[in-house]
């Protein structure tokens, strides 16, 4: 049986030209506000104008394909954006073509939440019903505990004191999922903990970051306030650990490295960050992981 797997991530423009119709697509079709788009724009132009997630996505997918057949797993690994090029419609019009008949399909955000991964799930599952696609689909809707995971991201922690004050932040969502028993909280704070288990730590945070340019409530609290809280406590170090991304784009080299640190300064803090996963051996040993215990799941 051919197999494969489709590794989904969000997608992000690879140049400020991009923005408008990238911002149309994440919002669902509406012309954006210039106002969002402006600032939008500004946010990648100090981060160099375009956005390295694509490229760092296709690492990831290489490194996968490679360790997985060097485990004597030959399978294919596929990628498809939810939101810019390559769409994830058009990595499952490859993968019909490539005549596969097993997928397993992975997405890069190690923690579920039905607005977030499942919508992921979604626009595979519209894509394979517009093709008309007989391929069996495998879903993985989460790996936010696997052992692998917690191994990878403990790892970019361990050149750090254990005494620095680490936030670990996972990208908000609208509170409104907590009315659905929707299990985004619970697993992104289950990593965080995990992860500080593996290394020891006794003072560290939760927060989430990056919430939207929306009037409705997002999960909190904050990096904002923790921020302050530290400041109001003489915190003068602390360490960012991002436990919900898994790759350098926007929110990291934006929110967390110019707006966090700018702000955490202004309150007379030095914020440094963890190294992104991105494709650590380490983490394509955890995606290897995921992948291969669904490729040989009956």
């Amino acid at each position: 049986m051919r197999q494969a797997v489709l590794l989904l991530a969000h997608g992000a423009p690879e140049r400020l030209e991009d923005i408008e119709p990238y911002l149309s697509f994440v919002m669902g079709g509406p012309t954006p506000s210039p106002h969002v788009v402006n600032e939008v724009r500004r946010r990648y132009a100090d981060i160099g104008g375009a956005s390295p997630l694509l490229a760092r996505t296709l690492e990831q997918a290489a490194a996968l394909q490679e360790r997985l057949r060097a485990s004597g797993v030959e399978t294919a690994v596929y990628t498809g954006m939810r939101n810019w090029h390559p769409f994830i419609k058009d990595a499952m019009a490859r993968i019909q073509a490539d005549g596969v008949e097993r997928m397993v399909a992975l997405c890069l955000a190690p923690q579920y939440s039905k607005m977030s991964v499942g919508l992921y799930f979604r626009r595979v599952q519209e894509a394979k019903t517009a093709l008309g696609m007989r391929a069996e689909i495998v879903w993985t809707k989460s790996f936010h505990d696997h052992p692998l995971l917690v191994e990878a991201f403990a790892e970019k922690l361990a050149p750090f004191p254990r005494d620095t004050k680490v936030l670990f932040t996972a990208h908000s969502l609208p509170e409104e999922i907590l009315e659905n028993a929707d299990p985004y909280d619970t697993e992104a704070r289950a990593t965080a903990r995990l992860v500080a288990a593996r290394c020891g730590l006794s003072n560290w945070d939760f927060a989430y970051q990056s919430q939207g340019m929306t009037a409705e409530k997002w999960l909190g609290p904050a990096v904002e306030s923790r921020i302050d809280q530290y400041a109001a406590e003489g915190v003068t170090e602390m360490m960012v650990a991002p436990v919900g991304f898994v790759s350098d784009h926007v929110e990291i080299l934006y929110d967390v490295d110019v707006l966090f640190r700018r702000y955490a300064e202004s309150r007379g803090i030095r914020l440094r960050r963890t190294e992104s996963l991105n494709s650590s051996p380490a983490f394509i040993a955890a995606l290897a992981a995921v992948a291969s215990e669904k490729l040989r799941a009956n």
